[in-house]
């Protein structure tokens, strides 16, 4: 679980100690915290120091960030109350960490008391009181469909004993951590000389477990699956790709069937549709749009599964996959849609949508030859990259639009032969001055006026390309068709052809196109932009696509679903 504002959380023994620490750190996070203690004057000064550090990121709420319950965990009506409270309050539970613990003062043999002090008494909040928070905290859970996390908080005394109270060390011994689900079952022990270590470990996981047999897939015994996982779906149609999306738990249901594929996402590619995808402009009325939908286009990473069936497909095999669904953790997929790979690496995910949509709509929407002239219109970004170098490959004169210095040095560098910075130059002047009889190939993905000065532009036999409208998809009515008075005379005059030009319609050319990127990339021929701005996790999705929007990229922009592969994938 991913800890982030909005989340709750109620801990016992929260007043002081670890507990204090923990709901603090909490907050810091801007989870809303139910803090459950004895002491009521611990219990509230914890609260109020929670307030303060939750203030800056809630403000105007009609209810409190965080309240205290006073509360003897070894009275189950007490604690009954205290998680009653707490779904009160704030609706849901995510977390729930038993911490409350205690030690007897009174040595063990010398012991013939049954009140507070009394070692039944130190099991009672050491053991039973957990069991019963853990209990409720399921219950809770449960009650509201909620997945969540409980914290069973332990003591080093539960591994090593101490000799003095045995009770203490005999009571404590379970812990686990909110954000490695993988773990979810195990201990994680915490010392000063060792640091993190989990408990069992795997030579004591073999002498004891048995290996999960699951006939009707093949699943990696290399990687530890997840019970859930994340992904961002559509739950509202909207041009505002932040308010027409979440984030969403989904249970990964295993096996997966005969003809499928499970994969780890490690990389996604942002595209400048997601926003027009979010609105259900790809969806026609006959196709019966049911919400929530899956988000995302593109992306990388490694085979985690294979069906029954699938023969041609090996588990740990990098790929690529073109399909809804990219925002995600994981994704199940028929194997016809498995691209295989060299490496999940971030060119990989450039190459697709980006790449294969310049090189197939150049060669079959273009139908590009060599010593012609072609304008590439937004040319720093992730396809215009791979436009203008390709078209300079196939021995063209290349003219390249972009706004700002940066970009148009970079454009220079790639051999492009005119660079036009619209930030600092005219367009059409520059256009109608050094290209008097027009441009043979114009690839054009920002539309509006754009495009009207594109189709001015255009030389006879001349071919427009329209790879989408950017400057259209957003706004506060989104994305409106328009009107080209006079465009069957002026394409009827000069011979001129306006091709559009849609990536999905040509899929059964991905493969040997992406091959062919891959052979001109390989040896240098062909250089890979990714934009240097860092968007990690599925948090980040909707910052990198209004980033997309904002103009402000350079090449193709990446979101790394899973940060732990970034420094271990080297490039290719």
């Amino acid at each position: 679980m991913k800890i982030k504002p909005g989340l709750s959380a109620l801990v016992t023994g929260g007043g002081s100690g670890i507990g204090r620490a923990l709901c603090l750190a909490l907050a810091e996070k801007g989870v809303f915290v139910t803090v459950v203690d004895f002491c009521e004057e611990d219990g509230q000064e914890t609260t109020s120091l929670v307030r303060k550090a939750n203030a800056k990121f809630h403000t105007g709420l009609n209810f409190p960030c965080a309240i205290f319950v006073k509360c003897d965990v070894t009275n189950r009506g007490d604690l009954v109350t205290a998680f009653d409270k707490h779904l009160a309050t704030f609706g849901t539970l995510d977390i729930c960490i038993n911490n409350a613990g205690i030690s007897n003062p009174v040595r063990f043999e010398k012991d013939d008391t049954d009140g507070s002090k009394s070692w039944k008494y130190t099991i009672q909040v050491n053991l039973i009181a957990v069991i019963e928070g853990t209990h409720l905290a399921i219950k809770a859970m449960k009650a509201k469909k909620m997945h969540g996390i409980i914290i069973n908080m332990g003591s080093g005394a539960g591994i090593n004993p101490k000799s003095v109270d045995p009770l203490y060390s005999a009571s404590k011994g379970a812990f686990e951590l909110i954000t490695n689900e993988d773990k979810a079952g195990e201990c994680l022990w915490i010392t000063k000389h060792m640091g993190l270590v989990y408990w069992p470990t795997p030579m004591e996981q073999s002498k004891y477990l048995v290996s999960e047999k699951r006939p009707s897939s093949k699943v990696s015994l290399n990687l530890k699956l997840p019970q859930k996982f994340e992904k961002i779906v559509v739950h509202t149609l909207s041009h505002n790709f932040r308010n027409a999306t979440r984030i969403v738990d989904t249970p990964l249901k295993l096996p997966i069937g005969p003809h499928q594929v499970l994969l780890k996402l490690i990389y996604a590619g942002v595209n400048a549709s997601d926003v027009n995808f979010a609105s259900g402009r790809y969806f026609s009325k006959n196709e019966g749009l049911k919400l929530p939908f899956d988000a995302g286009f593109e992306g990388v990473g490694l085979i985690a599964a294979v069906g029954e069936s699938v023969n041609n497909l090996e588990i740990g095999t990098p790929a690529a996959v073109m399909t809804f669904g990219a925002y995600s953790e994981y994704m199940i997929v028929s194997s016809k849609h498995v691209l295989p790979v060299p490496r999940p690496d971030p060119e990989v995910v450039a190459m697709l949508t980006s790449g294969l949509t310049a090189l197939t709509a150049l060669e079959k929407a273009g139908k590009m030859r060599s010593g012609e002239t072609v304008l590439v219109t937004a040319a720093a970004g992730g396809t215009g990259l791979f436009a203008v170098q390709l078209a300079k490959l196939a021995g063209n004169k290349v003219v390249a639009t972009c706004g700002g210095s940066e970009k148009a040095k970079l454009l220079a560098e790639l051999g492009v032969d005119r660079v036009i910075d619209y930030k600092t130059e005219d367009i059409k002047t520059v256009l109608r001055k050094e290209f008097p009889k027009g441009v043979d190939i114009i690839y054009e993905s920002v539309g509006g006026q754009m495009f009207d000065l594109c189709l001015n532009a255009l030389a006879v036999y001349g071919r427009l390309i329209v790879i989408g409208m950017i400057s259209q998809y957003q706004g506060e009515k989104g994305w409106q068709p328009a009107n080209y008075p006079g465009i069957c005379e002026k394409l009827l005059a000069k011979s001129q052809t306006v091709a559009g030009f849609f990536l999905v319609q040509y899929s059964e050319l991905w493969k040997q196109n992406l091959d062919k990127l891959f052979h001109l990339y390989s040896p240098g021929k062909l250089k890979i932009g990714i934009d240097q701005r860092k968007f990690i996790g599925l948090d980040s999705v909707a910052d990198a696509v209004e980033y997309l929007h904002s103009g402000k990229s350079t090449g193709k922009v990446i979101v790394c679903i899973d940060p732990t592969f970034e420094k271990k994938t080297s490039k290719l």
